[in-house]
């Protein structure tokens, strides 16, 4: 079972963003190197905010408990859900 973690962005949060983008991007590209991170990006409008797909809940909660992005304001809210992909 993988989980979908789902980012709210800020009213302000744009305007952070780019403060702590490369710091956010790399947090993401180690979390994909250790294979628990399948895939992550923004809505096509990003100030609706962004989706990413982890293999685990815990993978998904120690990312996001260290992600500068909701560490600095960048989102607002956000929220794990479980998934199952029905593909694989």
């Amino acid at each position: 079972m993988n989980v979908v973690m789902i980012y709210e962005i800020a009213v302000d949060g744009m305007a952070r963003a780019q403060a702590n983008y490369f710091v956010h991007r790399a947090r993401l590209n180690e979390f994909y190197a250790r294979g628990l991170l399948l895939m992550k990006g923004p809505h096509a409008n990003a100030t609706e905010g962004a989706v990413g797909v982890f293999t685990s809940r815990e993978a998904a909660e120690e990312f996001v408990e260290g992600d500068p992005f909701v560490v600095n304001g960048v989102v607002a809210q956000w929220r794990l859900r479980e998934w199952s992909e029905a593909l694989a």
